[in-house]
């Protein structure tokens, strides 16, 4: 009679003390054979030794130098996280991991200090091949990113991605790439977020080189990238994968976009932002080979009301066209969060980005917010994503080449632990409800780094980096322990996991908590 007292007390335990948990259930369906886990990082970020060995001076280096106040802590990655010399301590952490891969960039000015051909830095070229070296060595693969937002600032002084005589510059920069480590690289990405690249750091100014040309100049910067990504494309194709065994990819960021009421303007405004955010670089790639018909006829229609001669919107070519369309062998997709989307008439007076896309964005107040403004937490989103890039360019293999969760550096990172959960568990749905061919997943961010304008207050890391300690020391996080779980297990656990709350414990339960086990004692002793 007294185990099924004691059985009972423990249940009234149970109930008691986990009336307040709450969990989530996932989905338990095991990710496909050939499905791929990675890590990433960028080489701005993390790398530091800012001029050491040759390298030379990056538009990053020259906007936090000059503009510390636009850095939030006014911060540099001078040192960050010393990963230039620390890079052996950072493929061990890979390797512990138990991922397929690791997602890395290269920076553009310490293997050309200059920007050009005259001046290579074989130091620079050493460093990434000693990185590849090392990870190989340890069962990683790596993957290049070629361009992740560092360009020399001696081509920033030529106009920046602006002016298509980039497209020379980065289509050399690629080659010699493809020339050192093509041997032992077979995926690459050619350029991290464009959309950024172009609209922040050319339209509004709020990255680097920090110009404000929104509504020109950063629709010629788009123009650019494009073209500079289908020639380096071409080249790799037709000079460099000579085993096959190689492919080529192109990363861009997206929401998932909602609409702000069900008005039907709201809802076409949804449509719309989707074309100017990511159909913009997408539909020349992987669907016309040209930008989105309503991209081409609204910045058309008002350019031409506002008293510009010609669209301000670049126009390609036939055989530009021609060139770009098809050239990805994968869809990258970086994906965070959701937004909510609102119609917006944009006066004529108004030239810019957004005002061409007549659009407001905000974020819904009910959704768990991390610690960057714009993080929101929002698992359906990724689905939801998946489906709409699937339904409107087909059945491209797509490669999550960032996800992730920022917070303050906490060790027990309950909440990165949960959003990746349930974002992996929105993916499964995709791919096993929607039939969404996503072949891999990456994990933003190996370690807590410099983030661009927000400097170290917000960190990304599934290891902290305590960057008060000259050396630099990592720490695995809670999140580190959970993903390579993941990684061995092929499959999520059954619910997410329940961060302890001791201290918000009510006072009833907490009293009757210790009047349970008490009489589990007594119990025990009859």
């Amino acid at each position: 009679m007294n185990a099924i007292i004691k059985y009972f007390v423990v249940i009234a335990i149970v109930f008691v003390y986990g009336s307040d948990a709450t969990t989530t259930l996932l989905n338990t369906n095991s990710f496909p054979p050939n499905f791929t886990f990675g890590v990433a990082t960028a080489a701005y970020q993390i790398e530091g030794a800012w001029d050491e060995d040759g390298k030379g001076e990056s538009i990053w280096d020259r906007f936090t130098h000059e503009y510390p106040h636009r850095i939030s802590d006014a911060s540099t990655a001078d040192i960050a996280c010393n990963s230039y010399h620390k890079y052996k301590e950072d493929v061990q952490l890979i390797k512990a991991l138990g991922v397929d891969y690791y997602r890395f960039s290269i920076s553009w000015t310490r293997i050309l200090p200059t920007g050009y051909l005259n001046n290579i830095n074989e130091a620079g070229i050493q460093y990434y091949n000693n990185l590849i070296n090392e990870l190989i060595a340890n069962g990683i693969d790596p993957v290049i990113t070629i361009y992740h937002w560092d360009l020399p600032q001696t081509l920033q002084e030529l106009g920046g991605w602006p002016n298509s005589e980039l497209v020379t510059h980065y289509v050399n920069f690629a080659k010699i790439a493809f020339e050192n480590f093509g041997d032992r690289v077979k995926t690459w990405i050619t350029f991290n977020e464009p959309k950024q690249i172009c609209k922040l750091g050319y339209g509004d100014g709020s990255l680097a080189p920090g110009y404000k040309s929104s509504g020109i100049g950063d629709y010629r910067c788009v123009y650019t990238i494009l073209k500079s990504h289908a020639e380096a494309y071409h080249l790799y194709h037709n000079q460099f994968n000579t085993d096959k065994q190689g492919k080529v990819g192109f990363t861009m960021d997206n929401f998932w976009y909602e609409p702000g009421s069900t008005s039907r303007a709201d809802e076409a405004a949804v449509e719309r932002v989707f074309e100017f955010y990511l159909g913009i670089f997408a539909n020349p790639i992987y669907g016309t080979g040209d930008f989105p018909q309503i991209v081409k006829d609204t910045v058309g229609n008002r350019s031409l009301l506002q008293g510009f001669e010609t669209s301000r919107l670049p126009t390609f070519t036939t055989e530009e066209v021609a060139r770009i369309k098809g050239t990805a062998d994968f869809f990258g997709l970086n994906f965070y969060t959701a937004v909510k989307i609102g119609n917006n008439e944009a006066d004529l007076s108004t030239v810019s980005w957004d005002s061409d896309a007549g659009i407001l964005y905000w974020w819904d107040p009910s959704w768990p917010s991390a610690a960057s403004y714009w993080l929101k937490v929002v698992p359906y989103g990724i689905r939801k994503a998946l489906k709409k890039i699937k339904d409107t360019y087909g059945d491209h293999p797509i490669i999550i080449t960032e996800n992730g969760y920022s917070d303050h550096g906490e060790l027990d990172d309950y909440d990165r632990v949960n959003y990746y959960l349930t974002y992996l568990s929105s993916i499964l749905e995709a791919i096993y409800e929607d039939d969404v061919k996503v072949v891999g997943y990456t994990a933003w961010s190996l370690l807590d780094n410099f983030e661009w304008v927000h400097g170290y207050v917000s960190r990304f890391g599934i290891h902290a980096v305590d960057f008060n300690d000259p050396n630099r020391p990592r720490t695995p996080k809670l999140s580190a322990k959970i993903f390579s779980e993941i990684v061995s297990n092929r499959t999520l656990r059954s619910t997410t996991v329940q961060a302890p709350d001791y201290a918000n414990m009510n006072a009833p339960s907490g009293i009757m908590l210790v009047v349970l086990i008490a009489l589990v004692n007594l119990l025990s002793r009859i």
